[in-house]
């Protein structure tokens, strides 16, 4: 969907990595090979969002580190335009609504960073969770949004023992029951 909207590849890239995960940043040598793209290609579509205020620039050493403006009065849309461009946005609605006493679900790896590669790493944690639905469920939004998703089920006190083992808080959560 993005790419009949936007027709710069880089400015695609760009938006997904720092609007799926806001708390996402990056500077330009790390984009240039993360993307596997020229350094100036990079630098040309960071200066427009820039300039825009849809990105910030921090300057930290000889590095100028950008990351989204949760500020903007866009923010909320653009990251909303993102989320259902990926289809993260049907993967949230079809498991909450459907699945049982759901405590978190949480999106990891690559997608949690920002990186589109096609596959959605989703951690659902809670008891009582409908196997035989989860699986018609993912099935289903994958047709949906033609990207996999590979679903790990936890109960909470796997969660619990893989939090301290861990250490960290998931950098993507899609749903938490509070």
């Amino acid at each position: 969907m993005l790419k009949t909207i936007i027709t710069s590849k880089t400015r695609i890239k760009l938006l997904l990595k720092f609007f799926l995960n806001p708390k996402t940043s990056g500077y330009l040598r790390q984009l240039a090979k993360e993307f596997g793209e020229s350094t100036n290609s990079i630098r040309v579509e960071l200066n427009k969002l820039t300039k825009a205020k849809i990105l910030t620039r921090e300057v930290k050493g000889r590095n100028k580190i950008y990351r989204a403006n949760t500020t903007h009065t866009l923010f909320e849309d653009i990251r909303n335009i993102v989320l259902k461009s990926t289809g993260i946005d049907k993967v949230i609605s079809n498991i909450v609504q459907k699945l049982g006493n759901l405590q978190i679900a949480f999106v990891r790896g690559d997608y949690a960073l920002g990186v589109d590669n096609g596959l959605i790493d989703l951690v659902v944690v809670g008891s009582g969770i409908n196997m035989k639905e989860l699986e018609r469920v993912r099935l289903k939004t994958e047709e949906l949004i033609q990207r996999k998703i590979s679903i790990l089920v936890l109960t909470n006190d796997e969660y619990s023992r893989l939090k301290k083992t861990l250490g960290e808080k998931p950098l993507l959560i899609l749903f938490e029951n509070k």
